[in-house]
């Protein structure tokens, strides 16, 4: 059915134009970043329980499951706040750039979670990554702590995505993403709480940081996350990881367009910028040259 997997193809690109959107609604909103990513998570989790409800999901689970759940929740919590607050402290352009090492965060993470040996081309790319970044930080030197809270918010989110890639396995999908942003969120409240933050004035925003929220919670993460899983059933894992790497790029010329002069940066930004996302589309094309080449060897 090849219209089909055109559409999904389309599909995934709308998707991940959408990712890279929401960087810059995280511009655009005027709160902090740790009310902001409290009421994302919240409301995202309130679209998809009725998403689950609807498809009538299995909702019980041991308290071993639920902790493992709970533990993901709260790594993706801080992983949004050091990415909104990435934003806050620097700029779109910055955050989504220094957020393409994530993948080699991965790579250097896997080993220790899976007992799998470094592979000597992940070393060599993390070094080009770390060129790039060179750069960036040698340049932009007005933002060293925005760049210093998207490298944490790029760590966390390797480690998130590796547990998710474990949970997966045995949950929906659905039912997963449900369950850690609620408990994320659960995770703030109670920080809130505890500085006795938990006030109307929380609730008192703009008009128009409502509607961005609301947008946010709904088409940015609920939408997208359930949409991304749509089309892996139509796309293969590969295509979907390079066109993911597209994330920043969508972001950044969505940022320059949107946002204006605060996110025009220095040449060398933009040099740095590219080897990063350059290194890591080479990484998986690497990595999938290599497993056909595996698929092919006869059985010893």
């Amino acid at each position: 059915m090849p219209n089909a997997k055109l559409f999904n193809y389309l599909h995934l690109h709308g998707i991940v134009f959408i990712w890279g959107f929401t960087a810059v609604l995280g511009a655009l909103i005027s709160i902090d970043a740790i009310p902001l990513v409290w009421f994302r998570m919240l409301l995202a989790s309130g679209f998809i329980f009725l998403f689950v409800l609807l498809k009538k999901e299995k909702l019980r689970f041991s308290v071993k499951t639920l902790s493992k759940f709970f533990f993901a929740g709260f790594i993706i919590a801080l992983h949004w706040l050091c990415f909104f607050g990435a934003i806050k402290a620097s700029n779109v352009s910055v955050t989504l750039a220094i957020m393409s090492t994530g993948a080699f965060f991965a790579s250097l993470l896997e080993p220790l979670f899976f007992k799998r040996k470094i592979i000597g081309y992940e070393v060599f790319f993390g070094i080009t990554v770390i060129a790039g970044l060179y750069l960036i930080f040698n340049v932009e030197t007005d933002y060293v702590w925005g760049i210093g809270l998207a490298l944490a918010a790029s760590f966390l989110g390797a480690i998130f995505t590796i547990i998710n890639g474990a949970l997966v396995i045995k949950h929906k999908a659905s039912v997963i993403s449900l369950y850690e942003l609620f408990f994320g969120g659960l995770c703030i409240t109670a920080y809130l709480a505890f500085q006795g933050e938990i006030t109307s004035g929380l609730f008192q925003l703009s008009t128009n940081d409502w509607l961005l929220l609301l947008l946010l919670a709904s088409v940015c993460t609920a939408y997208a996350f359930l949409a991304s899983v749509h089309v892996m059933k139509w796309i293969s894992p590969y295509t979907v990881m390079l066109t993911v790497n597209l994330e920043p790029v969508y972001g950044i010329i969505l940022a320059l367009l949107i946002l204006g002069d605060s996110e025009y940066m220095n040449p060398e930004f933009y040099y740095g910028a590219a080897i990063i996302i350059a290194t890591v589309i080479a990484n998986g094309v690497v990595k999938n040259r290599l497993k056909r080449k595996k698929r092919r060897l006869p059985n010893t």
